[in-house]
């Protein structure tokens, strides 16, 4: 059981969190004010990004999805699944994609290769050549134009 507060008057309101799937609006009127609210469920996440500018130090993290992840730069309407709001000139708007997917044993396993972008995508100093493809792993550093990101299993 879920409790949420009315954003009006502070009344608690209790439901069953498991009826609904991640992602989903639920929408509740509050019992003592009539006052009406939404609220959206947390996806279920399968690991995350931190990404940290590295002339600003500004640091932004985004949930993972099973499936393709695209990492770029923030533009209005962008299909990017992780938006990165930059001044990094050097960053596309779809840079590299991050695979997550279950492997043999029933793991979370994660693929990185490049958009293709015109910089480039580097793990371990190394940039992926086209079409290449690497595993990562929890903590692993790689790079997208000037910016660091780093995988959080």
């Amino acid at each position: 059981m879920k409790r949420i507060r009315c954003p009006k008057c502070s009344n608690h309101i209790v439901f069953d969190e498991t009826k609904y799937q991640g992602g989903q609006t639920l929408v509740f009127q509050c019992t003592e004010c009539g006052k009406q609210f939404g609220i959206k469920l947390k996806e279920k996440s399968f690991g995350s990004i931190v990404v940290i500018e590295n002339v600003f130090h500004y640091k932004q993290e985004f949930p993972l999805k099973m499936g393709d992840n695209v990492i770029g730069r923030y533009m209005k309407d962008s299909r990017c699944h992780c938006p990165i709001r930059t001044d990094d000139p050097s960053i596309d708007m779809n840079h590299c994609v991050i695979n997550v997917s279950r492997g043999e044993d029933g793991q979370l396993k994660y693929v990185l290769r490049d958009g293709p972008s015109n910089t480039g995508t580097f793990v371990d100093n190394k940039i992926l050549g086209d079409k290449e493809k690497r595993i990562i792993t929890d903590g692993t550093l790689f790079t997208i134009g000037a910016t660091s990101v780093i995988l959080k299993a």
